[in-house]
């Protein structure tokens, strides 16, 4: 038997804990669209509607992808303020990317078979 303190998980501590899982894929992802500052990463992850994502969380994300090689940066003029730094995907990110592409894919189908139809209620099989 599984010993375990049940607290109910609220709809934003659940999506924290998803996301948390592919953060880094879909920034990936969104630099493989097309190279960006953080700012505009933030911004386009809202509008995919992932909700508020601090830029505490991806500004060291993405310096962590710079030292990993899977991503470059460079400097851009603003013409609002100090110089941006923009992101781009390198070879190896790509890379990366295609292959999580694939591992996310298979476990989307396992997780997706197990957990039935959305309508679907296990407790009354």
């Amino acid at each position: 038997m599984i010993a375990a303190e049940h607290q109910p998980t609220d709809d934003n501590d659940r999506h924290t804990q998803l996301l948390r899982g592919v953060l880094d894929m879909c920034l990936l992802a969104l630099l493989a669209r097309q190279p960006a500052h953080g700012y505009e990463l933030v911004r386009r992850m809202e509008t995919a509607d992932f909700g508020v994502i601090s830029y505490g969380t991806i500004y060291p994300l993405l310096t962590r992808m710079r030292r990993l090689g899977l991503v470059a940066d460079e400097q851009q003029a603003s013409p609002n303020g100090p110089p941006r730094k923009v992101y781009a995907l390198t070879d190896l990110g790509r890379a990366h990317l295609d292959a999580w592409q694939k591992q996310w894919n298979h476990f989307a189908d396992t997780v997706g078979a197990l957990l039935g139809p959305p309508d679907h209620d296990p407790s009354r099989s």
